[in-house]
């Protein structure tokens, strides 16, 4: 145990007692599924999957236990790795799923679709989650400790700067704004809308027009332009986004 070197994980929230209780688990029925470690060039162990059962062991004071270990793997790939195996489980706080995918593209320098490919998540996820990984500390912080549904921090984000939205966020630092409807409720009241305008009318499709059949004729039309590879990317995100809200 002592030779295995814990870096910072994707998960960055632990609840204590749940440790305890693992603790107690394993010394009575032993570490069912074992430790993911890496061995670098030099030899060191690094822990990859497992920092639950790892703290619950450390607690018990135990010197060994089963690992698995992998070897000649990437920074990116082991960054893959750790992010499936945690982002898997139901525990693992949005905020904290947001860093690692922010970390993932900063160690790779990915485009949202390549994350989106590599990680296994959708690409509307990919996209609102960096937006999430890219807010203030003391936002995610409380959204973390108050357990803030995640569309509260990223519908905020989308209103224009303004005392109100000052206020709004006060609100959410404190724990009185935890809940989507209630932010919408306030922001109703206080006549915002996004970006500071009116929402146009939703436009009419040509009659006899399926909205699929306008949203591939739109991503095919954007293969046609010239236009430079960030443009592409926005206009396929935006292809992409309006088809949810088409959807729903």
């Amino acid at each position: 145990m002592k030779e295995i070197v814990v870096k910072e994980q994707v998960r960055t929230k632990f609840n204590d007692d749940s440790i305890k209780d693992l603790a107690k688990n394993i010394e009575v029925n032993g570490l069912i599924q074992p430790l993911v470690l890496h061995q670098d060039k030099n030899g060191k162990y690094r822990l990859i999957c497992g920092e639950r059962r790892y703290r619950a062991l450390s607690f018990n004071k135990a010197v060994s236990a089963p690992c698995f270990v992998l070897e000649n793997k990437t920074e990116e790939e082991l960054m893959a790795i750790q992010f499936s195996e945690n982002s898997s489980r139901e525990e693992l706080h949005y905020v904290d799923k947001a860093d690692g995918i922010l970390n993932y593209q900063i160690a790779t320098e990915a485009s949202e679709r390549k994350i989106q490919a590599s990680l296994g998540i959708s690409k509307s996820e990919v996209h609102r989650s960096l937006l999430i990984a890219k807010m203030p500390k003391n936002l995610k912080e409380a959204a973390k400790k108050y357990d803030i549904e995640k569309y509260v921090l990223l519908e905020w984000d989308a209103l224009p700067k303004s005392p109100v939205k000052a206020d709004l966020e006060k609100k959410i630092l404190s724990g009185e704004i935890t809940k989507r409807a209630e932010l919408s409720r306030i922001v109703s009241a206080g006549g915002f809308v996004k970006a500071g305008k009116k929402l146009p009318p939703k436009a009419a499709l040509p009659k006899g027009v399926s909205a699929n059949a306008f949203l591939r004729a739109m991503t095919s039309k954007t293969k046609d332009l010239n236009l430079d590879k960030k443009t592409q990317e926005l206009l396929r995100t935006l292809v992409e986004e309006t088809k949810e809200m088409m959807d729903q």
